[in-house]
């Protein structure tokens, strides 16, 4: 049977493996040539279109003994009562879970192995911040603005879908039938590769154009609308203040910069981390704990000198052997391939030592939680994905029956997220470096004309003045040049929109010498998804008995396995009860069955 699969899937294969590459090219030569940004943008969505494919294929040839049965294992989970639908007898809802006592023993050891790996090993400083976050911080932060999702609603009863992944089902549901022609199927795998980047408007026109209707009562749709994926809330009985359950545990870390780097005696560079709770209303949550509600996470927050991005132990990490899957490699059409980190980081590959050292060091975590190495990769984001800011990022994904999965991020976000906090509340979020020796150097800031910034903003002019002055180098630049080609930028402070125009305001240079210098530090951040990674886990660690598939068991690592060891008495002789209870009073024993327990029962717990 397995060797039909592959004559079946083979000439596909072959398809899509050539196929890639092309595509990869034709990208390189759109951006070399300097196309439009929107015909580049159509041809990165037809690569990674191109790319899904070429995985699916992939996954399909692996052997079967590699690929688990789901559905028993979720029975199992649910038997056992790792987790279950929260408010299951109530109906339940979709995208929060509860966790039963296995899965907070497993969920709880694995949080502690991270502590041990990171905070002490690494010697974080932690932290607990509030999940209640008020507006201004996530409007700074673009969360209000940008973290949404397009969705629809059922005209009749109100039922919300995501509004991408139901064109994409409505359209390969007309695509499968036989009376749809070979060029109506090509039209509509066009707009499938497209549907990351169509805006509202054109998503509109193409649930008309394509009859979209709700899958589920076959009612009218709504037109698509924004929707922002944060928990909504009001801080205070006034209801003057608004606020949100936090999205990522990050904010809080950057908020807390200058308190932790005091802490840290005023050295460059120190780590931050937070573990916490994180909330964010997905439309159309699914695939158990990968996509979910409420959600906890792990999140570290390395600051660092932008000129000295060397970590002082990278040659702890440097000889081990990952699976690495570069972005020239994906836009190439090639696959993943295992390198040693120190020549990825010596290649350029990954942009520099100190992210490199926490790849390395994820990953060892990874493995040493129950993720199997076979089934681990390193993917990094390619130029399309990035946030402009972003220096480099890479995603630890790890292989399962949906696919390779996302379950931790590592990201050199430069300076972007203190430099943002600093100019919306004024406050300089920088460290202090004593220089070697003096240098003197070309300075950059804003020239108000104050004359005519009070003549136009009268009252708000002190509010216009407050924001020149604490802006770093990087945001003159840039304003500067939309002064040059608008003739004008606009900003937003406390709350309030300024457009300044070349009348208002220039840039003035000159020199400057300084003895100490302020640096704005760059943010490497490793963020986990601890679900995902005990989803991962789950998989990875699943077993059926062999010759009695009824029986099936996880293999946790010793390290986060739920029970360490199980007193398992044979007799029902009143005398052994006394030894049974000093033991559990050692704590050593997880796991006490008493007398009554059946043979079969006890034999089962072996195996938890």
């Amino acid at each position: 049977m397995y060797y039909n699969i592959i004559f079946s899937v083979f000439p596909v294969m072959v398809y899509c493996l050539s196929d890639v590459p092309s595509q990869g090219e034709l990208v390189r030569k759109l951006k070399a040539e300097n196309f439009p940004q929107v015909d580049v943008d159509k041809a990165v969505a037809e690569l990674k279109a191109r790319k899904r494919i070429l995985e699916a294929k992939e996954l399909a040839l692996q052997p079967k003994d590699d690929i688990i049965d789901r559905t028993k294992m979720e029975d199992t989970l649910k038997r056992r009562f790792f987790y279950d639908q929260a408010f299951a007898i109530y109906g339940g809802v979709s995208g929060l879970y509860d966790f039963g006592p296995v899965g907070c023993a497993l969920k709880n050891n694995i949080l502690q192995a991270w502590r041990q790996h990171f905070i002490q090993e690494e010697q974080i400083l932690e932290i607990d911040c509030t999940m209640l976050t008020p507006e201004p911080v996530l409007k700074t932060s673009g969360h209000v603005d940008k973290f949404a999702d397009y969705m629809v609603k059922d005209v009749k009863n109100g039922e919300c879908f995501r509004a991408d992944h139901l064109l994409k089902a409505h359209l390969q549901k007309l695509m499968s039938d036989k009376k749809c022609s070979a060029e109506k199927k090509a039209e509509m795998e066009n707009v499938i590769t497209q549907l990351d980047n169509y805006s509202q408007q054109e998503l509109t026109d193409l649930f008309v154009k394509y009859n979209v209707k709700s899958p589920v009562t076959g009612n009218d749709l709504s037109p698509p609308i924004s929707f922002n994926l944060m928990f909504q809330t009001s801080i205070g009985p006034g209801g003057n203040m608004p606020g949100y359950l936090r999205p990522e545990t990050a904010q809080g870390i950057f908020l807390n910069f200058k308190r932790l780097l005091e802490f840290n005696q005023g050295k460059l560079p120190f780590a931050a981390a937070q573990i916490g709770n994180s909330f964010r209303n997905e439309i159309s949550p699914r695939s158990g704990l990968i996509r979910v509600r409420e959600f906890t996470m792990a999140e570290i927050e390395h600051f660092v000198d932008p000129n000295e991005k060397t970590h002082p132990k990278f040659d702890a990490v440097a000889d081990l052997q990952i699976l690495l899957y570069s972005s020239q490699a994906q836009i190439s059409g090639q696959s993943a391939r295992t390198m040693r980190l120190g020549d990825a980081v010596e290649q350029g590959i990954i942009n520099n030592s100190v992210l490199g050292y926490f790849i390395g060091r994820i990953y060892l975590f990874l493995l040493k939680v129950g993720v199997s190495a076979g089934k681990l990769r390193f993917r990094q984001h390619m130029d399309n994905e990035m946030a402009h800011y972003a220096c480099d990022c890479w995603d630890a994904e790890a292989k399962t029956s949906y696919g390779w999965i996302e379950i931790v991020g590592c990201a050199d976000r430069s300076c972007y997220d203190l430099a943002c906090h600093a100019r919306a509340t004024k406050v300089p979020l920088v460290a202090e470096k004593a220089l070697k020796e003096p240098i003197s150097f070309q300075q950059q800031e804003f020239e108000p004309n104050k004359g005519a910034i009070g003549k136009e903003f009268k009252k708000e002019a002190k509010i216009v003045m407050e924001f020149l002055n604490i802006c770093d180098e990087c945001y003159i630049v840039a304003m500067e040049k939309e002064l040059n080609e608008k003739g004008e930028f606009t900003f937003t402070s406390e709350g309030k929109s300024f457009t300044l125009h070349k009348s208002m305001v220039g840039v003035k240079r000159f020199q400057k010498t300084l003895h100490v210098e302020e640096v704005t530090p760059s943010v490497i951040e490793p963020s986990f998804g601890i679900g995902r990674i005990m989803y991962s886990v789950f998989e990875h660690t699943f077993h059926i008995r062999e010759g009695d598939e009824q029986r099936t068991f996880f293999s946790f690592p010793a390290t986060v396995a739920p029970y360490k060891c199980s007193v398992l008495p044979l007799s029902q002789n009143q005398e052994f009860a006394p030894f049974v209870k000093n033991l559990g009073e050692l704590s050593v024993f997880e796991q006490l069955a008493d007398e009554n327990g059946s043979s079969g029962k006890m034999e089962r717990l072996e195996f938890m």
